[in-house]
């Protein structure tokens, strides 16, 4: 009984286990997370269009949901860029950025997403993160990167401008431009040049002067805590915001108010879309972080569970006056690094956070709006990966359309429509790829028991028996090809007496595929020609036996190809193993209007 518990409350299980030892990691942890994210939670609610306090909230109560409901032991749950991006431009929609409606969508959208996965989570439907391929999500995160880096700028100049995209906002940047506040954009700058300095100089210093790569590492992971303190002081000692430099103000000391957003049918069903991508890219970003950490400890996270922890954290900033929350790569980096064991840590950073929201915000009075926009700026252009887009350019030409389509309407259109773009346009290629899957006609290679392509390998061939492996799986989008295939072979060999189809990448065939192969039977039948089956996959014969499928076969089943072409062309395999082999030549297609049928070169392998 405790384990079905366990399974749902992770808690239980590290729980049991904890000791002082394990207090004192995770404290120390929290510490250092605490202080990083408390600039971070600053920056990224304004990013999301929403007061600064509110990424204060967002992380304190979901940190102590996820301590008990995640299976990961060091992922750190909060406020992230890519989230507060989708935010902003899914509240948006809803109202003006700073009014109480925007508020109120902003906390909606968390206890949606918070609902979806926790439903997602119960019913174990954590595969549905798979239909976001990798390319899809790293071209989202890279097109969203250049998006809010660029929406930052207006803090670094010192301006007011805006916009929806990518075009809007260099346009209205570069009007503004005449209007830059000097005090500003020096504080931003020399921010952004430290920043960038401490992400890539400041460790390989203090390994230098003695540090350890541990400290070294969390220290210099801090640098944004040296720029918000050194950003304060120069405000405050030059009174810089009385000529035009723009703080933070005052933030109120208080914590969150506990209570549901107001019901109002036709706004939740509006943001419900919003929500649904926000918990996948949440999930993914999550997960993928987890697993990451989780593979330096050897051991696991329960993609499932995460659905359930993730969405409760979601589901408590809806309701604790905070927005849209996930695993965040830079502090849960922080976190592995500072020696955190447990969720706890998470715990421990949630009352830290607590405390400084009640007692530190009066010192943030004059925290420079600039120091917040480089801190942003400096983590999201880390999540611009354009070694990758080249990468799969190079590899995959439908992967890189795929990732195209996603970076371009997701810089020109909206982030909602790029993601959507991507995954459609990825399931669409797919689509399109399997429905004309690659088949070869295979021969004996010469002193040998294996079988490959006559495209690529000079192989004993036979004249009355023709061999075509398959190399996908059959399902309704490629039955019909498959029909085509196989009478294109019938039209083109008189001689033929024996088809064999050759299945060992054949892992499930359809209802549509089983008429086709049906029809195929009968078909080959009426010309006189057996029709037989090798290497089928025991769950795929399985569901053979169970249409009676096999007892209308004319020809055989067999367990592999040797065997078939033994039994069917005895003479063609002793041809095989003699000492001068009559082979055909790599590219000599015995029939070459099978080319049409997808039977050429370059669909496939060296096989």
């Amino acid at each position: 009984m405790l384990g079905r518990f366990e399974r749902y409350f992770p808690i239980l299980d590290w729980g049991r286990r904890y000791r002082g030892e394990t207090f004192v990691n995770d404290m120390v942890a929290a510490v250092i997370v605490t202080i990083m994210l408390i600039p971070q939670s600053l920056a990224y609610a304004l990013l999301a269009g929403l007061p600064p306090e509110i990424g204060l909230y967002a992380s304190i109560l979901p940190l102590l949901v996820y301590a008990i409901f995640g299976s990961s032991r060091q992922l750190a749950v909060g406020p992230v860029a890519i989230l507060s991006l989708m935010t902003a431009a899914a509240a948006g929609k809803i109202a003006a950025q700073g009014s109480a409606e925007y508020i109120q969508a902003a906390l909606i959208l968390a206890l949606l997403s918070g609902l979806i996965l926790l439903v997602m989570g119960l019913f174990r439907m954590g595969f549905l993160a798979n239909f976001l391929s990798h390319p899809v999500v790293s071209a989202f995160i890279t097109a969203s990167g250049i998006i809010i880096a660029a929406s930052q700028m207006k803090h670094i100049l010192g301006v007011d401008a805006g916009g929806h995209n990518l075009f809007e906002i260099v346009v209205s940047l570069g009007e503004k431009l005449p209007e830059t506040n000097l005090p500003t954009l020096y504080i931003g700058g020399a921010s952004l040049i430290f920043l960038f300095w401490v992400r890539k100089q400041f460790k390989p210093l203090l390994k230098a002067i003695g540090l350890g790569e541990k400290a070294a590492t969390i220290i210099a992971r801090s640098g944004p805590v040296f720029a918000v303190i050194t950003g304060i002081l120069v405000v405050a000692g030059m009174g810089l915001d009385e000529r035009g430099v723009k703080i933070l103000g005052d933030v109120p000391q208080s914590l969150p108010a506990i209570g549901v957003p107001t019901f109002n049918a036709d706004i939740w069903m509006q943001l419900l879309g919003s929500a649904a991508l926000i918990s996948l890219i949440g999930f993914v970003e999550s997960v993928s972080v987890g697993q990451t950490l989780a593979a330096k400890n050897r051991a696991r996270i329960d993609p499932n569970q995460e659905l359930i922890g993730l969405g409760a954290a979601s589901f408590s900033a809806g309701v604790s006056s905070g927005y849209p929350v996930t695993g965040g790569l830079a502090r849960s980096a922080v976190n592995f690094d500072a020696g955190a064991e447990t969720p706890a840590a998470g715990a421990y950073t949630a009352v830290g956070i607590a405390l400084a929201t009640v007692f530190l915000t009066p010192f943030l009075f004059f925290l420079p709006q600039a120091v917040l926009a480089a801190t942003i700026i400096v983590a999201v252009l880390s999540l611009v990966d354009i070694p990758e887009v080249i990468k799969v350019w190079k590899y995959s030409k439908s992967d890189f359309a795929a990732m195209a389509a996603t970076i371009f309407v997701t810089l020109f259109f909206g982030v909602e429509l790029g993601v959507t773009t991507g995954v459609v346009l990825s399931l669409l290629l797919h689509l399109y790829n399997t429905s004309r899957p690659h088949f070869a006609l295979v021969g004996q290679l010469p002193g040998t028991h294996h079988f490959r392509n006559v495209n690529r390998h000079s192989v004993v061939i036979s004249d009355s028996v023709l061999t075509v492996r398959i190399d996908e799986s059959l399902y309704f989008a490629n039955a019909r090809f498959l029909e085509d295939t196989v009478y294109c072979m019938l039209s083109n060999r008189p001689d033929m007496k024996h088809l064999i189809l050759m299945c060992p990448a054949v892992n499930h065939i359809d209802a549509s595929a089983l008429e086709s192969l049906e029809s195929i039977n009968h078909r080959l039948d009426d010309a006189g020609v057996l029709l037989h089956l090798s290497e089928v996959k025991g769950p795929v014969m399985d569901r053979l036996e169970r249409a009676h499928f096999l007892e209308e076969l004319t020809g055989e089943v067999f367990l592999n190809q040797y065997e078939a072409m033994l039994e069917l062309d005895e003479e063609c395999v002793k041809m095989a193993f003699s000492r001068t082999p009559k082979t055909t030549e790599p590219g000599t297609d015995p029939c070459p209007s099978l080319r049409h049928a997808g039977l050429e070169p370059a669909n496939g392998g060296s096989r």
